[in-house]
């Protein structure tokens, strides 16, 4: 490839020298330190087949994607794991901590049970929410295939009004508004879809712990922020492009040069969004802050 690319080729030696200063500059972009608050946090993973003692396995690349202060978007966590669980990703959350983040508000990820987990262990005073998009996914599942598409529509208008006891300023009356529109769309669906009903009332209640239920949190949140918070659709857009780039290579002859090209992807993406258009304006949560107060008192 350096003959064909450079008109030269170069020894093993060299090749080795040249890996060698690219994963020391990969691996201080993937521990620096994080010196200011990240209020929302995006969380996801993804597999890649690695060639290990000679048998191919599958690795989970765990990503963590932040805004900060500014409503940039930042890649601040990207490393690899024998798979998704729960110590794995409380490992890969404190390691997040002990380089520096903090003022962390608000967590979406999947409904993944370890990734749960991790993240009320260790952001305790943070909401999660579960990813509507993943929510959807799930719902349909319990739906017959010729009620599919109808059933996603009034599902989808369903997460975009607020249901009784929402939160944040004006949240009684956008909450009764919510109510009235949700009676009268999932009434005609109660007989035939009752599970996807009870889905969307948010009455799926599978963990004791109501921190885990994952609802939509995401109405405590400044009502232009609700499109870009409630799913993890902006991370899934990354994971599309590394997944455009790995699918080249299809298997990794160890476990070294997938984190080298995963993370060089990262650093490429970041560098990317910190050059361009800010993500989110976080003068909108300070005034949604400022207004919850005032209604408090």
């Amino acid at each position: 490839m350096t003959e064909a690319l450079c008109g030269h080729s170069f020894s093993a030696s060299a090749i080795s020298a040249v890996n060698k200063s690219l994963d020391e500059a990969l691996r201080a972009f993937a521990e620096r330190r994080l010196s200011e608050p990240f209020p929302y946090l995006i969380l996801d993973a993804r597999y890649e087949k690695v060639r290990e003692a000679g048998i191919i396995i599958s690795q989970a690349v765990l990503l963590a994607v932040a805004v900060d202060g500014e409503g940039q978007r930042q890649i601040i966590g990207v490393n690899l794991a024998g798979r998704e669980s729960r110590s794995s990703w409380r490992e890969f959350l404190l390691a997040l901590q002990e380089r520096g983040l903090f003022g962390v508000e608000f967590v979406v990820s999947d409904d993944h049970p370890g990734l749960k987990l991790a993240i009320c262990e260790v952001f305790t005073g943070a909401a999660w929410q579960r990813c509507y998009v993943h929510f959807l996914r799930n719902a349909l599942d319990h739906l017959p295939r010729k009620l599919a598409d109808d059933c996603l529509q009034e599902l989808r208008w369903i997460g975009a009004c607020p249901r009784a006891g929402g939160d944040g300023p004006g949240g009684p009356a956008r909450a009764r508004r919510g109510a009235s529109r949700y009676r009268r769309l999932a009434g005609p669906l109660a007989g035939q879809a009752s599970q996807a009903v009870r889905l969307g009332r948010g009455e799926h209640r599978g963990d004791a712990d109501p921190r885990l239920r994952g609802g939509r949190l995401y109405y405590r949140l400044p009502v232009q922020h609700h499109k870009h918070m409630k799913s993890t659709n902006m991370l899934e857009r990354l994971n599309q492009e590394l997944k455009r780039r790995t699918h080249v290579v299809r298997i990794f002859p160890n476990a070294e040069s997938c984190l080298r090209l995963v993370r060089a992807l990262a650093v490429e993406t970041h560098e990317n969004w910190l050059e361009g258009t800010r993500y989110l304006n976080m003068q909108h949560l300070a005034e949604h802050k400022k207004e919850a107060l005032r209604e408090a008192a």
